[in-house]
């Protein structure tokens, strides 16, 4: 159902039983799957691809170009999946030559005023607080929460199950399963009321407590040759290797 206040270009492929309120304007080169509700000022732009029961509000702008000076016009995409909450004013900008394609994943919240910028990928089940601002090229894993007013730079790479304090500023990789606080930003335990609201046991989290024991004793490196060395290579202690060792670009937060 599409208010005529609104508009919607010919070329846009809109799904089943959608809900577009008056002032929406929804580009060519548009695709929005089935269910999603589409509230009032919202734009949907050229390139983006949303799936199934996603919500936008309010004044959000969808698939914008990219904030990025090399940016000449090239064909690139926003690629969304499904069940995502797009908050009131949420810029989700579309990608570069770069990379081609921005893409978020399923079940996210993005709260007012977040933005998203060029050829990053936001897993699922993520929460991006208010007013938290992620530069172009960063990864963001599965089941992240970053707290309101958070600055990441780009080309970070954030682990699953994080949490990170409201107001940091984040220019280096988060592994995954950790808090990450203060200023200048440190690793500050692990995340265990979210592990444990998400099922882990503790058996997993005591594992998880005791990789990163080994990891910031001494040097990063001399650190996972004591975990490869002295634990057993459950998944949870294996994915923090691999994010180690395979994953940080930039390398991780310190102590």
């Amino acid at each position: 159902m599409s208010n005529p206040l609104s508009y919607i270009h010919p070329g846009a492929k809109i799904g089943a039983n959608c809900t577009i309120e008056p002032f929406v304007y929804i580009d060519d080169n548009v695709v929005i799957g089935d269910n999603c509700h589409i509230m009032a000022h919202a734009s949907i732009l050229s390139g983006t691809r949303m799936g199934n029961n996603n919500r936008v509000f309010h004044g959000a702008v969808v698939g914008g170009i990219p904030q990025d000076l090399k940016f000449v016009g090239e064909d690139t995409t926003l690629e969304i999946g499904d069940n995502n909450t797009i908050r009131e004013n949420v810029t989700l900008n579309r990608g570069t030559a770069s990379k081609g394609k921005t893409v978020i994943g399923n079940n996210n919240l993005f709260m007012e005023n977040c933005h998203i910028g060029h050829d990053s990928v936001v897993g699922s089940n993520c929460i991006i607080g208010n007013s938290t601002k992620i530069a172009g090229e960063v990864n963001i894993d599965d089941f992240a929460i970053l707290s309101a007013c958070v600055l990441v730079h780009q080309f970070c790479h954030l682990g699953g199950h994080i949490m990170v304090q409201g107001g940091s500023k984040v220019s280096m990789d988060i592994p995954p399963y950790v808090i990450a606080a203060r200023d200048p930003l440190h690793y500050c335990g692990e995340n265990i009321v979210g592990l444990r609201r998400r099922g882990f046991s503790n058996d997993a989290i005591k594992n998880i407590h005791n990789a990163y024991r080994l990891l910031y004793e001494g040097k990063v490196t001399t650190g996972i040759a004591k975990i490869k060395e002295t634990m057993t290579m459950t998944p949870e202690v294996q994915q923090i290797v691999d994010f180690v060792e395979n994953k940080s670009e930039r390398g991780i937060i310190g102590k």
